[in-house]
């Protein structure tokens, strides 16, 4: 039996690999679009964390598999991942001064059956952006953030963009990781 990470995130393995666990990565290929039109809010990280897991696990008989997602909302607009750095300096322009609301969400799937799921909200404080630090910040963190869908990573130059973060730092970088391990040893596959 083997955990699977059906996730190319690179920040996902990381945060994996340093809490000590032990797994494969197979990305799923599921259509995010075609779900994303059904779905509104906070169901959308949910939906796709379980739609990644089940798609990967239907595939792997005996194989646990975690699948996870998030999803960043600003002023009831949702967000994806900017697909160049001119839309990217776009994305960054709305989020000025506002609220940006991260959902995280991590699911478990055995034998394309869901096992366990579970979803977090961070709320994350944009500080005012002036055009100057817009370019400046792009000019070095691009086109690395195009991989994320709030254009930043916390763990470099994009926790810069904030003035107050409220919410579990995991769930920030992309998976609610603390439940998701309780999950693991629940499920015998992480030493209690």
């Amino acid at each position: 039996m083997t955990l699977i990470l059906a996730s190319s995130s690179a920040i996902r393995r990381d945060m994996l690999a340093a809490a000590g666990v032990s797994f494969e990565v197979l990305p799923s290929d599921v259509d995010e679009s075609a779900l994303k039109v059904t779905l509104r809010g906070d169901q959308v990280a949910a939906a796709l964390a379980a739609a990644k897991a089940l798609n990967v696990s239907a595939a792997r008989a005996g194989d646990w598999v975690i699948g996870s997602d998030s999803v960043v909302r600003v002023d009831g607009r949702s967000f994806d991942k900017a697909r160049s750095r001119n839309e990217a300096a776009e994305h960054l322009r709305f989020f000025s001064g506002k609220a940006m609301l991260l959902t995280s969400a991590v699911a478990l799937a055995k034998d394309g059956k869901a096992a366990w799921a579970h979803a977090e909200t961070a709320r994350l404080q944009v500080r005012p952006l002036s055009e100057e630090f817009i370019e400046s910040y792009l000019q070095v963190e691009w086109p690395e953030v195009g991989y994320t869908v709030g254009v930043f990573r916390l763990e470099g130059p994009g926790v810069q963009l904030f003035n107050r973060i409220e919410g579990d730092h995991f769930t920030v970088l992309g998976m609610p990781l603390i439940p998701m391990l309780g999950a693991l040893r629940e499920r015998r596959l992480l030493a209690s």
